[in-house]
């Protein structure tokens, strides 16, 4: 005799989603559920589902883990091996005072503010204080801090075929060349030699990375520019092709750079 079990349905499907579940990759970010682009470390309970952006504006606003709410001190990203990555220490958030005795604060019974909206300063316009504080980065040899690549910061990377076929991109390629080489007195005095050198690193482009393991496009251009300055002048280059600007004007506003910005940038 055959004993009648009864059948539910939903066995399978509750099955095959454990299933999906359990086999999905899990390297998306929990804070902009994208795939993560620039891994970042939590510390100390080192959580690495983030980008590193991400967790960056996410610490703005509360110094803590967004999965395990441990407070964190730092953040770890950039990692090359097990002993060679970057670390931001995320500043130390100031307590609100603490209300007098006798005092009942009624603050959380308040409905939250609305947001101001963003003011649209002018733009500073003046090429020559632009130009003096490009030299000093070359001065310095400050490499402008890295953004990665995602919905949030809108940064893309690209590759010489990409940039082979977009007129756009190497549209803002000589934008930029033209003003950032000219940091070099050898190239501002002759537009003729600026010029050729512009179109010699569209070429590059064309068909080598920035920075490929050879390191053959730093040794074309070092052949003009010198070892030192043309690594730092293809790494700002990358960096501007590879952010969502169109103006010289909104990179110097939003590009970072180790030290503090000088005023004029903000005026």
């Amino acid at each position: 005799m055959e004993l009648e079990h009864d059948h539910d349905p939903s066995i399978g499907f509750r099955i095959k989603a454990k299933a999906r579940l359990r086999d999905a990759p899990q390297d998306t970010c929990v804070i902009c559920l994208d795939p993560v682009t620039e891994r970042a470390v939590a510390v100390p309970c080192n959580h690495l589902n983030f980008d590193f952006l991400c967790l960056c504006s996410w610490t703005q606003e509360q110094s803590c883990c967004p999965l395990c709410k441990t407070p964190l001190t730092a953040i770890e990203y950039d990692w090359r091996s097990p002993t060679d990555r970057k670390l931001y220490t995320i500043p130390k958030q100031e307590e609100p005072p603490k209300a007098h005795a006798g005092v009942t604060t009624t603050s959380r019974l308040r409905p939250p503010r609305r947001r101001a909206a963003p003011s649209h300063r002018p733009l500073h316009t003046n090429p020559d204080a632009a130009l003096a504080f490009r030299r000093r980065i070359y001065s310095d040899q400050n490499y402008s801090l890295h953004v990665g690549a995602n919905r949030t910061s809108q940064y893309a990377n690209f590759t010489p075929t990409t940039f082979t076929t977009s007129a756009p991109l190497q549209s803002r390629a000589r934008l930029f060349m033209r003003r950032e080489l000219q940091v070099f007195d050898f190239l501002a005095e002759n537009n003729a030699r600026l010029g050729f050198l512009i179109e010699y690193i569209v070429a590059i482009l064309k068909t080598t990375e920035t920075k490929d393991a050879s390191g053959s496009a730093k040794t074309l251009v070092a052949e003009f520019l010198g070892d030192g300055p043309a690594g730092l002048f293809l790494h700002e280059l990358e960096a501007w092709l590879r952010s969502p600007y169109e103006r010289l004007e909104d990179w110097d506003r939003h590009v970072q750079y180790a030290y503090k910005r000088p005023r004029y940038l903000d005026a």
